[in-house]
């Protein structure tokens, strides 16, 4: 789990406006965090196919932020994912 003091640090870092907490910068970075958190949680509990499954609810959802952000704005688009190193 996300602990509040990450998740505000996420926010503040990939927010467009000192307000802004749900642009889709702010929730990718937010879920590509928790993606993370599981990967690790799978490195120890191999067997834990309920997580798993939230884990591939997650993929889905940034997929789909990500898909949306990327016909509105190509260029916000580009650097949120070289930003979170993610493969595109």
């Amino acid at each position: 789990m996300l602990t509040n003091e990450l998740k505000s640090k996420i926010i503040e870092d990939n927010a467009l406006s000192p307000a802004d907490s749900g642009s889709p910068e702010v929730q990718v970075a937010i879920i590509t965090e928790r993606i993370n958190q599981l990967i690790n949680h799978f490195q120890t509990h191999q067997k834990d196919h309920h997580s798993r499954r939230g884990l591939m609810r997650l993929v889905g959802q940034r997929k789909r932020l990500l898909e949306y952000l990327k016909e509105t704005d190509k260029e916000r688009y580009q650097r949120l994912i070289t930003k979170l190193n993610l493969r595109k």
